[in-house]
């Protein structure tokens, strides 16, 4: 018996979203004594790559690197992965709640029976029963949720949990998958992809501003601090609207929702849907000359006063610093 993670990789690199879900996935183990938890992985991936998930937890990775699913064709991962549950004798799948894997959590559950449970932020309550804590109302409030189906699935919120990463290199297994014409009945014609060193959704710090940056003229600043910090850049959606910044970086309940370590807010008032869309950041620090704000109440630090003075002294600060 084991517990199963679906693991997600970019570029050659396993995300940093599927190692939490190891993590995760470890001290459920631990806790439930479901065995050692086996990762798989689909596509193209060096198995170097690969054995480093062991860091994170995992004993064992299966890799079906059968190239027609380096693609990310949501039915024939959802296959794949309902394969390796098998072959492994799981009972619990756990994966990373991201675009992908929503999908394809969905349609494996499908295939296994299994209760669906997303955006998990804390280990099970196996007390009396299977209770699942989990975030609701773009994580204003929680929910507890029972599981009663023997099969389980549980996606992970982005850095809801610690990452574990003292384990020792994982094995590496090929798996063979079988996988029939259905499973690519619907095909990924093109990818259109944001571009930047670090894009928003992976990203453990990001530096957004808003109108108060008056003009798209002023962006290098916030450029530069993300370069410092090694962030990814947003903006506010009046600032993409208005065409200072491109829709790709509009952070928000109707952008791009985002979960990083630290969120640096500069010149942005704090409208509902914006905080909506990072308030399940672990930190978040307000630049704003405005001291009421309504991002000031949601910030673990604030800063009053001008950007255009904070922000370039703030920045050689961290140089110096860093």
């Amino acid at each position: 018996m084991a517990i199963l993670v679906y693991i997600e990789h970019a570029g050659g690199k396993v995300k940093k979203t599927s190692l939490e879900a190891v993590s995760f996935a470890n001290a459920l183990a631990a806790k439930t004594n479901e065995g050692e938890v086996v990762a798989v992985a689909l596509g193209a991936i060096g198995d170097d790559e690969l054995a480093s998930v062991g860091s994170a937890g995992a004993a064992k990775v299966l890799h079906a690197s059968d190239d027609r699913l380096s693609a990310g064709v949501i039915q024939a991962h959802a296959s794949a992965v309902a394969q390796a549950f098998e072959k492994v004798g799981a009972k619990t799948v756990v994966l990373a709640k991201s675009s992908l894997g929503d999908a394809v959590a969905a349609r494996l559950a499908i295939k296994i029976k299994a209760g669906l449970v997303s955006n998990v932020v804390e280990l099970p309550d196996t007390s009396s029963g299977y209770q699942v804590k989990r975030s609701i109302y773009t994580g204003k409030a929680f929910a507890m949720t029972a599981v009663e189906t023997e099969n389980k699935i549980l996606a992970i919120k982005k850095n809801a949990v610690d990452l574990k990463t003292d384990g020792a290199p994982a094995s590496v297994e090929s798996f063979e998958v079988s996988l029939a014409d259905s499973d690519f009945a619907s095909k990924i014609t093109s990818i259109e992809q944001a571009t930047g060193e670090i894009l928003l959704p992976e990203a453990d710090i990001v530096v957004s501003g808003g109108r108060g940056m008056k003009g798209p003229e002023n962006w290098g600043m916030i450029e530069d601090l993300a370069k410092t910090l090694g962030a990814a850049t947003g903006c506010s959606k009046p600032v993409s609207d208005i065409g200072w910044r491109p829709h790709h970086e509009h952070v928000g309940q109707t952008g791009v929702k985002v979960a990083p370590t630290l969120y640096v807010a500069i010149g942005i008032s704090g409208a509902i849907q914006h905080l909506a869309g990072v308030n399940s950041s672990k930190y978040i620090v307000v630049i704003n000359k405005d001291p009421e704000a309504p991002f000031f109440k949601a910030a673990d630090y604030g800063i009053v006063g001008d950007a255009f003075e904070v922000v370039p002294k703030l920045n050689e600060a961290l140089k110096a610093e860093l």
